[in-house]
């Protein structure tokens, strides 16, 4: 009798963690690697599942893939660990006929970057390949956060094999994924798409489990499965701990066979002793044809208040629009920033912008200074906000307070890495990338948080990217600028730009995309730190004559600074020819060079309207 047919009258009980064990073990390190340096101990721990009562095991195969083994330096070991695992767990399976699942594990959480959709379907193709070659009783799709992913690996299986295919996601919050779909869409649609079992691992433990599945309906077709944790995770001397009793978590079992679950396993933290609890509540029980589903409860998210200013993306579009660039101080004194910040708004800046800590090297918040400025002297502020300094808890909380304050332009980079500011020993964050980031706050936008959770009201963000045209290969910069509208980017600001060809060469690039672009003009002050920018910088190169310009100014500071606003204007001048937004980057707190190209780009603005009507 196949699993399929044994599931239609029986509920089964599948294995625990695998990988806990041998943590328990102190093993830390690749543990599919397990299954070639000790073989003996993975039979082992399959044998004491078995002893345990489970029906069901699965290969110790879950990282077993190219992109995960490559962190090891393993990538060219996945034939010879996955036909180790099958064969570990069809020996250790033979005497009592327990049905042995090939698992393959998800490999996105909510860095998509790591790794394409077309890269993914590739190493999972190379990992089924060789665990099916091994004949096992079906296949096990586990720890799917990434909605996307699972859905493109169940497809590509399903055309590879007729075999039972287990499709299990994970949530971070109890009955929603992290990109808002509700648990009882998400088992339907995987149905739909071929998977024979349908349900949830890892995450959350038996509590919020069950509260999960309590409002997903019993699909038509699949069987559902279960492998929760054994609780919610501790730290214990800087260990992942999971205190369960094992009783609990049989007695939880039975809760999750009454919401129709057929399949009931465990996740991490989960050992023999929670299975032979589970096995022991279960094994007199029958499976649920019909049950109770509680209804959906719907969250009512509130729309956004209206931005009290045009949001830049739409402004630019249609006629001049000017950033400008103004660093928050490095000490504790305020007032020239302020002054500066007022001055460059009541020129007519659209927005004053604020880098988040750039070069790694701490400044004063720029959110503090932004609602400063806001409230205080009524200058419009605009915010980076870097994925370097912050998790995700910190980015989340950051987005929400920012909304909070009426501060809804946003710049999202990922930050200039912690080894070239003032404290290179701190840690880089990076949960994510710049793009995930956009993606991210966009889904803010559609009132959803990080989790999937929803925020009862939708935030209200103009997201920014960042360009850096300062490339050898501008096409690959701009098929860049192409993925981060993709991932929801409204507008571009440029990195400052130097030559009047290379500005040309960006409109011609770009003059296909849907979002607009501001140009990044940054006088130079100096033939010092114009040598700087040409030879260290990486990308940057200034023009001979520019650079011959600033030399003959020799020591002079005031002829330095006359020449480099000059220099300034002359880009100034090719920008606003092919560009609507300008992006004016103020050097070491010298707002007054920024004053005098605003004032320089009025002045060709109103010549233009001039040459207009007069034409």
């Amino acid at each position: 009798m196949g699993l399929l047919e044994k599931l239609k009258t029986h509920v089964l009980t599948a294995d625990g963690a695998i990988g806990t064990v041998l943590y328990g073990y102190g093993l830390e390190y690749c543990h599919e690697e397990m299954n070639v340096q000790r073989p003996e101990l993975i039979e082992k721990i399959h044998r004491e599942y078995i002893a345990a009562g489970a029906d069901v095991i699965q290969t110790n195969t879950y990282g077993a893939n190219a992109i995960k083994l490559a962190r090891y330096g393993l990538e060219s070991r996945v034939q010879q660990y996955n036909e180790a695992a099958i064969t570990i767990a069809k020996r250790a399976a033979a005497d009592g006929g327990q049905f042995v699942l090939g698992t393959i594990g998800g490999i996105r959480g909510i860095r998509k970057s790591d790794a394409t959709l077309e890269e993914i379907l590739l190493t999972v193709e190379e990992q089924a390949n060789v665990l099916l070659a091994g004949n096992p009783d079906g296949l096990l799709l586990e720890t799917y956060y990434d909605f996307e992913e699972l859905s493109a690996t169940l497809k590509m299986l399903r055309g590879k094999t007729e075999l039972p295919i287990i499709a299990q996601v994970s949530m971070h919050e109890p009955g929603v994924l992290q990109n808002g779909m509700t648990l009882n869409q998400a088992l339907h649609e995987l149905q739909a798409l071929g998977a024979d079992v349908v349900g949830v691992n890892c995450r959350l433990g038996p509590h919020h489990t069950i509260q999960a599945f309590e409002g997903v309906e019993l699909p038509d077709k699949a069987f559902m499965s279960a492998y929760p944790n054994a609780s919610l995770l501790d730290l214990e001397d800087g260990r992942v701990v999971y205190e369960s009793e094992a009783d609990y978590f049989g007695r939880a079992a039975v809760a999750l066979r009454d919401q129709g679950v057929r399949l009931i396993g465990g996740c991490c933290g989960t050992t023999p002793k929670h299975i032979a609890a589970a096995k022991k509540y279960l094994e007199e029980l029958t499976p649920v044809e019909a049950k109770y589903t509680k209804p959906e409860k719907v969250e009512i998210v509130r729309e956004a208040e209206p931005a009290t200013y045009e949001p830049l993306h739409e402004k630019v579009k249609r006629e001049r629009s000017v950033i400008v660039e103004l660093d928050t101080p490095r000490h504790l004194e305020i007032d020239g920033f302020i002054q500066g910040a007022k001055k460059l708004y009541e020129a007519g800046a659209d927005v004053v912008m604020m880098a988040d800590n750039s070069l790694a090297s701490p400044r004063i918040s720029n959110v503090a200074m932004g609602a400063l400025l806001k409230e205080t002297h009524g200058v419009r502020p605009l915010t980076h906000i870097t994925c370097r300094d912050r998790n995700l808890i910190g980015l989340q909380s950051h987005l929400m307070g920012l909304n909070a304050l009426g501060i809804h332009d946003i710049l999202a980079v990922t930050g200039d890495p912690t080894k070239v500011g003032d404290f290179p020993g701190a840690t880089s964050v990076y949960d994510v990338s710049s793009m995930e980031l956009i993606q991210l706050i966009k889904q803010l936008n559609e009132g959803i948080s990080f989790s999937g959770k929803p925020l009862r009201k939708k935030a209200n963000f103009s997201v920014a990217a960042a360009f850096n045209p300062n490339v050898r290969v501008l096409d690959r910069a701009v098929a860049r600028l192409e993925k981060k509208i993709e991932h929801g980017a409204d507008y571009f600001i440029s990195q400052p730009v130097y030559t009047k060809e290379k500005i040309v060469e960006i409109y011609e690039a770009t003059k296909h995309l849907d979002a607009p672009i501001y140009i990044g003009i940054m006088p130079v002050t100096s033939y010092k730190s114009a040598e700087f920018l040409h030879h260290e910088v990486p990308g940057i190169k200034l023009s001979d004559d520019a650079l011959a310009r600033m030399k003959a100014c020799g020591e002079d500071k005031e002829r330095s600074t006359l020449e480099g606003i000059a220099i300034a204007k002359e880009l100034v001048e090719v920008a606003a020819e092919y560009f609507n937004g300008i992006y004016l980057i103020t050097p070491f707190l010298r707002y007054d060079m920024t004053l005098e190209l605003m004032k320089f780009i009025g002045q060709l603005d109103e010549q233009k309207k001039g040459v207009s009507i007069d034409g």
